[in-house]
């Protein structure tokens, strides 16, 4: 595939090539535009609107107001609703959160695999209890 043709297919895809896609040199842009068709605009085991959560969330985290722009009506597009993009927006939030003060505290990732691994079997033992539901929030004092 040359660079029109691969522009051909955008147009067709998106219904315009963006400016960021050209100016990519060719040792870049045939590789990204594969793993962009074939990954984030096809159906695969993660429907596309989790898709552009994820991306919401990792865009946020990484601070790129680019890709939080883009993921976020993408997102939309594939359904999302409002309440949904503000908590993957939470979640990627929150995930930075513990991992900047996991990674600060120089906590050690073996004993962290244990509790996490005991602390999964304890919600599942839990959940198998009440019937397969989620745990449930305590009331607030």
């Amino acid at each position: 595939m040359n660079r029109q043709e691969l522009y051909r297919e955008v147009q067709d895809m998106l219904g315009r090539v963006p400016e960021w896609l050209k100016r990519m040199p060719d040792e870049v842009v045939f590789s990204f535009w594969s793993l962009y068709r074939g990954f984030d605009l096809s159906e695969t085991a993660i429907p596309n609107k989790y898709k552009e959560l994820i991306g919401l969330a990792v865009s946020g985290a990484t601070r790129c107001k680019y890709c939080t722009f883009f993921h976020t009506e993408a997102a939309r597009m594939f359904g999302a609703t409002d309440q949904e993009i503000h908590e993957a927006a939470a979640m990627g939030g929150l995930t930075m959160m513990a991992s900047t003060f996991i990674n600060a505290e120089q906590i050690d990732y073996e004993a962290f695999k244990k509790e996490t691994q005991e602390i999964v079997a304890y919600v599942k033992q839990k959940q198998a209890q009440n019937g397969n539901r989620r745990p449930q929030q305590q009331p607030r004092a």
